[in-house]
Formats: C-alpha cells, structure tokens, sequence
C-alpha cells in the first residue's frame, strides 16, 4: 500500500494507491459519513483480481487538508487521476460518492470508463422518502444547523452521529445488532472526524444542469446497486437510473443498508468485477 498526497487547488488530498500500477485502475469515492477507511475491507478484494485501486479522502473528511474554498469535487478527481498518471478509470461511489461518480462521467467522458453505483445518491433526483423517513432526515437537519451554530454542541454531535449510524449503517427501522459492532463502531468514528469543530469545511460547487437531468450525456456502463434496508429513495435512484440512462443497469441486494461495501465486500468485490471484465482494457 502507496499512500501519497495530491495538490488540488487549496487542499492536500489524502491518496491511497494498491495494487498493479499496469492493471486497469479503479478510483474508490467514499460516502458523506465516512472516509477512505470505507474501503479497507474491498480494496484488498479488487487488488487481487489484478486491478489499480485508489482511493482517497475528499475535503471535508479523513486526513485531506482544505481551505475554506469553492471547489468542484469532480475538478478534484481528475488533478488525482492527472497526478497519478491515470488516464481512464472505473469509478466506484458510495452515496454521496456515487453522485460524484456519475457527475465526473456527465462532464469528463473520456476519462471514466464506468460507473458504480454503491447506494449512490444521483443530483437533482429527488425520491419518495416514508414519512419515518422524512422525519429522520428532518432531524439530521436540525442536528446539523445546531453544530452550524455551536461547533463545540457535543450533545448535537453525539445525537447526529447517532442517528447516522442508526439509519445509514443499521437500515431505518432494522435493529442495532444487523451488522457488526465493528462496522458501526469504524463509522461512527469516520462520522464524527468530519464534523470536528477544528476541521476546516470547503465550499462545494454542484454540476448544473444535474446529473438527472443530464442522462442521455452518460453514455458509460453504469451499474446502480442499492439495499432494500436502505432508505426507500436509495432504491429509487437506481431503478431510476435503469429506466433513464442509456446503459444502466439495477441490481437490488434484500439483506443490506447503504454501506455495502463494509457490510458485503466479497459480494461487492464479485460484482464489480464481472461488471468490468467485458470492457477493452484501459489505463
């Protein structure tokens, strides 16, 4: 394991680079709670099968340095891809990471050879949230304005971080013994290092016009898989990404929640590579 720093404009980015440097590269974004850590238990799995994989903490998260900045999170990846000498790449997010996946291949198709999708978010799609749901999200909401207010509120802290491992990691309304200690205890800290009140926080600039609206731009193979125990609009993204985009396809799994790639990576590191393995290599 390679672990390096990349120079984007106003931030140090945090890089994790295994595997072949020859074998084809896969580019790892993590999900809005957690960090490169996210993808310890997969990265090992994809490494095996011969590919390059990178992963690294966007600003905001992990061991990355920002400044209080606008920046684009897809500019940010493609200074990686530049620095590391990577010309095309697969890329695989979770969450909020997926968003930036699919943005980067809106904007940059020569550089993205695919896209999954892991629990992916999708800009300017909106799903049909349950009313538990809503209300959960509405108190993340909340939570989140009063730390806005008072960094240093560790009673918001402590109540935000909970419920984002209640409802990301366990699933809505699935009991907290689902998966192991070890996965939830692993994200409540990823969780809680971004929202430390000493962490500088940069300004993120969204694609515009939204991914959603953009489609029939994304022409790259895209494979959406989400968790019938996630939050119901996880689901809907993918299904909605089959039915809309030009070469998608939707793989539903009924026994996980939104951070598969902790819960599953065997499974995961399975379908990602069949998925791949039909495409002419690239580099």
């Amino acid at each position: 394991m390679l672990t390096s720093s990349v120079t984007v404009p106003g931030a140090t980015l945090h890089v994790v680079d295994q595997g072949d440097r020859a074998g084809p590269p896969i580019v790892l974004l993590h999900a809005g709670i957690a960090d490169s850590r996210a993808w310890d238990a997969l990265t090992p799995l994809l490494v095996e099968t011969g590919h390059r994989v990178v992963s690294y903490d966007r600003r905001g998260f992990g061991k990355t340095v920002t400044e209080h900045v606008e920046f684009s999170d897809t500019a940010d990846l493609l200074v990686l891809l530049d620095t590391l000498g990577i010309g095309r790449a697969a890329l695989v997010g979770n969450s909020m990471g997926g968003r930036i996946a699919l943005d980067a291949a809106i904007e940059s198709p020569d550089r993205v050879v695919a896209v999954i999708g892991v629990g992916a978010g999708l800009g300017g799609f909106e799903g049909d949230p349950t009313p538990e749901e809503l209300a959960a999200f509405e108190n993340m909401e909340a939570l989140e304005k009063r730390l806005e207010k008072s960094s240093g509120d560790l009673e918001a802290l402590q109540a935000l971080v909970d419920l984002d491992v209640t409802f990301w990691v366990d699933g809505p309304g699935q009991p907290t013994d689902r998966v192991p200690a070890a996965i939830r205890d692993l994200v409540r800290s990823m969780d809680s290092d971004h929202y430390d009140s000493n962490r500088v926080q940069a300004r993120p600039v969204r694609l515009r016009p939204p991914a959603s609206e953009r489609l029939g731009e994304l022409s790259q193979p895209v494979l959406a898989v989400a968790g019938s125990l996630d939050a119901t609009e996880v689901a809907q993204t993918a299904e909605y990404l089959a039915a809309n985009a030009p070469n998608a396809t939707a793989v539903i799994w009924k026994d996980v929640a939104h951070m598969i790639g902790l819960e599953v990576p065997e499974r995961l590191s399975k379908l990602i590579v069949d998925f791949l393995a039909p495409l002419p290599s690239w580099s």
